[in-house]
């Protein structure tokens, strides 16, 4: 008898299977603060305290009023005000030393006119009128262009500098001529001469720069010596000055 071909039995129903990708966990709404805690206090001067629900507030993070976005970006910044150079070639000014001036101005006139009464004392006896004229204006251009110089030169342009300095020049002047005579008495009569002149007549140098021994009258290069050697210092004074100024 032939046999039926063998079949085998049916297989039970399979369960679904589960999904092989894994389910993305979500957080909670609270997850920094399940239930809803208070936070701790923070000391004063820390910012106000975490609102319930929200993460705490990092250090360092700034605040962020209602209604307000945060815009992330730098903390503004106060620029302090630039240096500003002097123009290219422009110093500043300065003031110079008027008194510093003043006084040295003093010394050089004074060693100046007591070397041109030494000059006198040594050519009296071959002076003429013309010669002694000629010497005496050229020591008081001389006189009052050194004054000058030297004021310009410390005393910059310093008004005041400048009035001393033809003052000074002008005494320069005055003194170089004048004081040649006593040494010339001493040198030819002694002390005693010159002792016994100035108590009979304390002022005869000044006299005798003033009055021309020829004519008894007024000499009048003796004053126009006393001008040259303050428009000498003055003017001096102040091209120098101004020069120095420029620099």
């Amino acid at each position: 008898m032939s046999q039926p071909p063998f079949q085998p039995p049916p297989q039970p129903p399979q369960p679904p299977q589960p999904s092989q990708q894994p389910q993305q966990s979500q957080q909670p709404p609270n997850a920094y603060n399940p239930y809803a805690q208070p936070g701790p206090p923070q000391p004063p001067g820390f910012g106000a305290p975490p609102v319930p629900g929200q993460p705490p507030m990092q250090a360092g993070q700034p605040l962020m009023q209602s209604g307000q976005p945060h815009m992330p970006g730098p903390a503004p910044m106060y620029a302090a005000p630039s240096y500003q150079a002097p123009p290219f070639g422009q110093q500043p000014v300065r003031s110079g030393n008027p008194v510093g001036a003043v006084l040295l101005g003093f010394l050089v006139s004074f060693i100046v006119a007591l070397l041109f009464s030494v000059l006198i004392v040594v050519i009296a006896k071959d002076l003429t009128f013309a010669t002694s004229t000629t010497l005496y204006l050229a020591h008081a251009l001389l006189n009052g262009a050194i004054v000058g110089a030297l004021i310009g030169s410390v005393g910059h342009h310093s008004n005041g500098a400048r009035i001393g300095g033809a003052i000074v020049a002008t005494l320069g002047a005055f003194f170089g001529w004048a004081n040649f005579l006593p040494i010339y008495i001493v040198k030819e009569d002694g002390g005693m001469a010159l002792k016994s002149l100035l108590e009979s007549e304390p002022f005869f140098p000044a006299k005798a720069w003033w009055i021309d021994e020829a004519s008894g009258g007024v000499d009048w290069t003796s004053p126009l010596g006393l001008v040259i050697a303050a428009a000498a210092a003055w003017g001096i004074a102040y091209l120098v000055g101004n020069k120095r100024r420029h620099v």
